[in-house]
């Protein structure tokens, strides 16, 4: 799922580094779902470090072109996504559209905010999978509208089963610069956690619906 170890473990050192990632599992997190994390991510936080956001940039851009071949458009997932979708779009020389959540309940009503012509081959960046739901439905929205969605990029993912399935139900690639597991190993190499953190981290990922509960 993820491009490569080194980007991955590169993709983890920076995100650490800039607190875009937070692990705490003496007081932990509660995610909108009602969650209870020992872990917090917010890849927004990227957008505000210059020379991160160009990284992440170039990587995608290297291994969506690597995986995919050239697309027609690049579509980033509303709201965490925008950004860094454009960025990439920008670096590959390619159109950019945005899918939001649901269609808009006034004006033109649309879901999707740019223009996409039917039968266009279109990669979709997200910044963050968590259940992968989300992120499946902006799939859903961009195939509706005609398009040819080759797969999808992101930034980080938790690895969760629950989102294993759903990408393999739904038929769609997903590909990661970083991943739950490399960012735990580089934590505890870098003292960011201690190795009984690493374990409450690790079991956390086993079932995040009722831990803590």
């Amino acid at each position: 799922m993820i491009f490569n170890t080194d980007t991955a473990k590169k993709t983890a050192e920076l995100l650490l580094q800039i607190n875009a990632i937070k692990l705490n599992p003496k007081n932990p997190f509660t995610w909108a779902s009602g969650w209870k994390s020992p872990i917090y991510c917010d890849n927004r936080i990227t957008l505000s470090f210059p020379q991160i956001r160009n990284y992440i940039r170039e990587e995608f851009a290297k291994h969506i072109e690597k995986e995919y071949g050239k697309p027609d458009v690049i579509a980033g997932v509303a709201t965490g996504a925008i950004g860094i979708g454009m960025l990439v779009a920008d670096v590959m020389g390619l159109p950019f559209v945005y899918v939001r959540p649901e269609p808009k309940k006034h004006g033109r009503q649309n879901q999707i905010e740019g223009y996409l012509q039917e039968g266009q081959n279109v990669v979709v960046v997200e910044d963050l999978i968590s259940t992968g739901k989300s992120s499946l439905m902006a799939v859903e929205a961009l195939k509706e509208a005609g398009a040819n969605v080759k797969g999808m990029v992101a930034i980080f993912t938790y690895g969760f089963d629950v989102s294993v399935e759903n990408f393999t139900n739904a038929g769609v690639k997903l590909n990661t610069l970083g991943n739950y597991d490399t960012l735990l190993e580089l934590a505890v190499s870098k003292q960011y956690i201690t190795e009984e953190e690493h374990d409450t981290l690790k079991e956390w990922r086993k079932t995040p619906d009722t831990w803590g509960q």
